[in-house]
């Protein structure tokens, strides 16, 4: 594991936040009413439940998960067979059909569910060593709490190969619906250790042979301008706010990415995306 020096103090930093929303479908008619779930117009929501296609499919298709409930419409349900997903054939409880409007009134406001919601038990509590087990790329969260910019990073990460995330258990959201439809499947695909003292958590990666490299804005060196080793850890800090001192002070190097515009900084996620990128695109 190669040790550089640590750059200066971080400036500009990944910023703001960002939504990918999508646009659900109306379907009224319904052959069986959903139990335990309130009237449209309800507040609140069941952080159990999973929503969209691509979080759902993937929480069904996950053996540490242990699905509970699947409620959706119609439509949603003939997609559903369409790749492969029925009772008795890949599908191991039966789906209830519901109206869109009723599937909303389960869900948090505002949740794009595409008219389908899945009740799924907890993913496992994973030590770091477990969530890094057979992975040469991991990603390290400082204090991010947007659910959007989390579960694009784990989005991102699923797509570039990291195989490991690790967040802090406080000031982190909650592994639920919002983050899961945001992820679009990656929550399922990354496996997720939340710890309590991030520093010691960089320390633990380097007894692991990765080697620690944090994304600051005025890192002295470009990312693209050095070899990483073969094990590499990512840590990205919170938005607006950056990585934290300690945090910075236990990485092997800062890097920063270039930047041609007048503008110097990313969101945060974006900016994981384009370093995740690079990382994988030298690793061929």
């Amino acid at each position: 594991m190669s040790k550089r020096k640590r750059s200066g103090p971080a400036g500009n930093r990944p910023q703001g936040n960002q939504r990918n929303m999508e646009r659900g479908e109306n379907e009224p008619r319904h052959r069986h009413r959903p139990h335990g779930g309130g009237r449209p117009g309800k507040t609140g929501g069941d952080e159990n439940f999973l929503y969209g296609f691509h979080a759902v499919i993937a929480a069904l298709k996950n053996p540490a998960r242990k699905s509970q409930r699947l409620v959706l419409t119609r439509n949603a349900e003939a997609e559903l067979a369409a790749q492969g997903l029925a009772p008795g054939r890949g599908l191991a409880l039966q789906p209830e059909l519901a109206s869109a409007e009723e599937i909303s009134a389960l869900l948090p406001p505002g949740a794009v569910h595409q008219g389908i919601a899945l009740k799924t038990t907890p993913l496992p509590d994973l030590t770091l060593d477990e969530a890094c087990e057979g992975t040469s790329l991991a990603v390290v969260l400082d204090q991010v709490t947007d659910p959007h910019n989390f579960g694009a990073i784990l989005r991102s990460a699923a797509v570039f190969g990291a195989g490991a995330l690790i967040t802090t258990d406080r000031h982190s959201p909650p592994l639920g619906g919002v983050l899961a439809k945001a992820a679009s499947g990656g929550l399922e695909l990354v496996k997720i250790a939340k710890v309590t003292n991030l520093v010691r958590a960089l320390d633990e990666l380097k007894d692991l042979n990765f080697e620690v490299i944090g994304l600051d804005g005025e890192g002295d060196v470009s990312l693209p301008a050095f070899g990483t080793a073969p094990k590499v850890a990512l840590v990205l800090g919170a938005e607006g706010a950056g990585l934290r001192r300690l945090t910075r002070e236990h990485c092997d190097i800062l890097a920063r990415l270039p930047a041609a515009g007048e503008m110097r900084s990313l969101n945060v996620s974006n900016a994981a995306a384009v370093a995740l990128y690079e990382i994988a695109r030298r690793r061929g």
